[in-house]
């Protein structure tokens, strides 16, 4: 069983490789019609070479919504977790050094926002804070929801990595004109902190750090519901008032379909 320290090493390691071929192409490539696919493609890439890099080490998660997700569904323990969310930081910030060291030497080169998240201003599309909101909240759920079927016996053994790398590649194509796409809080945080002060980055950063971490919870309730082999007990989120709502909407949900049953054909 890898230790707290590899685990540690190995998402440093494995966001950093994630901030350059993200960000780090979002940055670095002149602007050009193909540019929002090669970033796309440059998130995705990066996620599904990583999965089988340092995927037997840490898992890969590179992402603190995706290690909350995989906390609150109990397939890693709090250490992990905690672990893996640390070297995010940390790979994140080293991350975006680089692509700030690289970046720097070109004549007339401005930070501006660095290819950080915003709304507003800062949204390619003009999209406002709700959009944001629901783009951070719905997507990272996605995400999440697949990871956690990736770690089923039901999936593939070996695709795990195509999968998700595929999955966030598409993510990023339907939300950059929204929002950059953050779904990941590490990825926010490594380019705010290289942000200009002028720009809002920094003071937009507190929506990708905390919506993410929502929709992961959220994606974990939807992969409950999904998959039959566990139920809600078996998760973080057991507790009295979740068993109640759970219990209500199944209530409602076989009352509603006895209903549709018990209607005469016309």
């Amino acid at each position: 069983m890898p230790t707290n320290s590899r685990v540690l090493t190995a998402e440093a390691f494995g966001t950093a490789v994630l901030m350059l071929g993200g960000p780090g192409t979002a940055i670095l490539m002149k602007n050009s019609e193909a540019k929002v696919l090669a970033v796309a493609l440059g998130f995705g890439f990066s996620l599904l070479i990583m999965a089988y890099v340092i995927g037997p080490i840490s898992g890969c998660h590179i992402n603190p919504a995706v290690s909350l997700g995989l906390y609150l569904a109990r397939k890693v323990s709090a250490a992990h977790a905690l672990f893996a969310v640390l070297g995010q930081i940390v790979g994140a910030a080293a991350g975006g050094f680089i692509v700030w060291m690289i970046a720097r030497n070109v004549k007339g080169f401005e930070r501006g926002s660095f290819a950080s998240n915003g709304y507003r201003a800062h949204s390619i599309g003009g999209y406002g804070l709700k959009a944001a909101i629901i783009v951070e909240v719905v997507f990272t759920a996605l995400l999440v929801i697949v990871v956690l079927f990736t770690t089923t016996k039901k999936f593939s053994v070996g695709m795990g990595g195509l999968t998700v790398g595929l999955t966030l590649a598409l993510i990023h194509l339907i939300t950059i004109q929204v929002d950059q796409t953050s779904v990941n809080p590490a990825r926010s945080f490594g380019t705010a902190i290289f942000a200009d002060s002028s720009s809002d980055a920094m003071n937009q950063l507190w929506v990708f750090l905390i919506f993410p971490l929502i929709g992961a919870a959220v994606g974990v309730v939807i992969w409950l519901a999904l998959d039959d082999s566990r139920q809600l007990e078996d998760t973080m989120l057991d507790s009295g008032p979740t068993r109640a709502v759970r219990d209500a909407a199944s209530t409602a949900l076989d009352t509603a379909v006895s209903i549709v049953d018990g209607i005469e054909p016309l």
